[in-house]
């Protein structure tokens, strides 16, 4: 029965995650913490979550700019390590309120100015960049919500915003995810064979988010963006 809650969750929350670009640990880790413990339930997750991303860079690989990847991605994950590093760390709750409040500023703006983007040139992805890395890591929290906030703002195709997505979330997921084998976190034995299950979920909810996002135009593809940055963000200040 657990395998099989945990199959159609990350079923559910890959379709989110995909079209979103984010989403699925802020969806999944509240719900497996009802059964399993944080590490194993952290390392559960990132291991989806990496082949979620995977997936996002498979079916949204004609969405490849290299450009962005390199001025927004590689500036965003150093800021990232150094807001991390930082020896004064804000505390979770506070990090995923200032994150929160964040978001909802951001939501506001947009309601009050829709046509509002960000020149796409080479200075507007690194500031962006390190933005973005600098209070994910500095915070501990939100890192492709606050990603979707710069990237929506440039106002870029969904293709790229996806894939985009999928490769610096990769990249950050498997750091995390060797962070925590080092640190000795093991997933339960029987609960392990559910992968067997889990990854072709995770896949099969890609493909059909796949599907959703082709026949969502591109303006209503950022609106429905900023709404699921709503969400998360009055989830992170009422609900820390």
């Amino acid at each position: 029965m657990q395998i099989l809650f945990l199959t159609l969750l990350t079923f559910v929350t890959a379709i989110v995650g995909t079209i979103t670009g984010f989403g699925i640990s802020t969806i999944m880790v509240p719900v497996v913490l009802l059964i399993l413990p944080l590490p194993e339930t952290l390392l559960l997750v990132g291991v989806i979550h990496w082949f979620g991303d995977l997936w996002k860079m498979l079916l949204f690989k004609h969405g490849i700019e290299k450009k962005l990847l390199i001025y927004f991605g590689i500036p965003g994950i150093i800021a990232a390590s150094l807001g991390a590093m930082l020896v004064v760390r804000i505390p979770e709750e506070i990090g995923q309120k200032i994150v929160g409040f964040i978001l909802i500023i951001y939501v506001i703006f947009q309601y009050f100015k829709p046509k509002f983007e960000l020149k796409a040139n080479t200075n507007t992805y690194i500031f962006g960049g390190l933005f973005s890395g600098f209070l994910a890591g500095l915070t501990g929290v939100g890192g492709g919500a606050l990603r979707a906030v710069v990237l929506m703002a440039l106002n870029i195709p969904k293709e790229i915003y996806i894939f985009t997505s999928g490769v610096l979330g990769a990249l950050i997921d498997a750091s995390r995810i060797s962070t925590y084998f080092f640190e000795g976190v093991t997933i339960n034995h029987n609960l392990s064979w559910g992968f067997l299950a889990f990854i072709p979920a995770s896949f099969l909810g890609a493909k059909v988010a796949k599907k959703v996002v082709n026949k969502i135009p591109q303006k209503e593809f950022r609106t429905i963006i900023i709404v699921f940055l709503l969400i998360l963000g009055l989830k992170f200040i009422l609900f820390p």
